[in-house]
């Protein structure tokens, strides 16, 4: 299953934009508070659980000046990848997150809106902690 979330502009550096997503610690000023409890985090990886049921596990990947890769660590329910994609627009970075998870039909018909969701909110959020800085 493969998803993408609405492309946002940051006002901020690509650099800045990539530094602060690159520690995974981070991701908790991205994430909706009123649905994640149990929030871990170091600098390469981070866990929470998503509406008091699912354990979710990220840990970084890798990245390019362009993007920065995380994939599901070990208590994640399905492997799955997320790439954040960063565009350099001079003063501002254009960005959205893909994801690619290995969901059978049954489990797609159950994740794919509210993931959907879950990353168009990151996204927001991201550009809303940037523009507010």
């Amino acid at each position: 299953m493969e998803l993408k979330s609405d492309k946002v502009a940051i006002s901020a550096s690509i650099e800045d934009v990539h530094a602060f997503l690159s520690d995974a610690r981070n991701l908790k000023l991205i994430l909706p508070h009123d649905k994640i409890s149990d929030f871990k985090a170091d600098e390469n990886q981070c866990s929470f659980k998503v509406q008091g049921a699912i354990v979710i596990s990220l840990i970084q990947n890798g990245s390019e000046a362009t993007k920065i890769f995380l994939k599901s660590g070990e208590k994640s329910p399905f492997p799955f990848k997320l790439s954040v994609n960063l565009e350099d627009k001079g003063e501002k970075t254009e960005g959205f997150i893909e994801f690619d998870g290995e969901v059978n039909s049954f489990l797609k018909m159950m994740v794919e809106k509210p993931l959907q969701a879950l990353f168009n909110f990151m996204s927001h959020k991201l550009e809303e902690h940037f523009n507010n800085t």
